[in-house]
């Protein structure tokens, strides 16, 4: 046995200097749902362009509203839900490589930082709270925030990661060969 190697650590930090991502998604979506909270009541709004405005809505429910008409078990089923998706997370950053994989971990860290975000506004308010309103005439895109545009980025970094980490697609033999 060589006595001069470095004992290891079992304790990796991996990708985790990224967390400080996810700490600030949280901090940002945080304050501004704080700005709007003192700013609006429900359904208050400032259009800011004739296709985007500000509005204070209160989603009970996941993206697109999917289940608000539930009978509110869906609070805590997405409670947990976005908790163990940002520790499966956290355990991903902790063991992927310090360097080298940084569109990967950026992806991870904005999902972790929208999750956590939306998961505090269900544990605080039972609900989470959606103010940028885009439309175009009568037709209306989903209200979303600071949580929901990191979650978006964060899964557009993770599918670009994985088409440009993508291995050469296994060579087929020729049928009948």
């Amino acid at each position: 046995m060589n006595d001069t190697a470095p004992a290891r650590s079992p304790f990796r930090l991996g990708a985790s200097a990224w967390l400080g991502l996810t700490l600030a998604v949280v901090a940002l979506d945080q304050w501004t749902k704080a700005l709007i909270i003192d700013a609006f009541a429900e359904f208050d709004a400032i259009v800011l362009l004739p296709v985007l405005e500000i509005m204070r809505l209160h989603n009970e429910g996941a993206a697109f509203s999917f289940l608000a008409d539930a009978s509110g078990w869906q609070r805590w089923a997405f409670i947990v839900l976005g908790l163990v998706v940002s520790l499966g997370i956290c355990v991903w950053l902790l063991r992927l490589p310090a360097r080298g994989q940084s569109l990967l971990a950026a992806g991870l860290s904005l999902v972790m930082g929208g999750a956590l975000g939306n998961v505090i506004d269900r544990i605080r308010f039972g609900y989470v709270v959606d103010f940028i309103r885009v439309h175009y005439e009568q037709w209306y895109f989903p209200a979303f925030n600071v949580a929901d545009s990191a979650i978006t980025v964060g899964a557009a970094l993770l599918i670009l990661d994985s088409l440009i980490h993508r291995g050469p697609a296994e060579a087929k033999p020729p049928p009948g060969s």
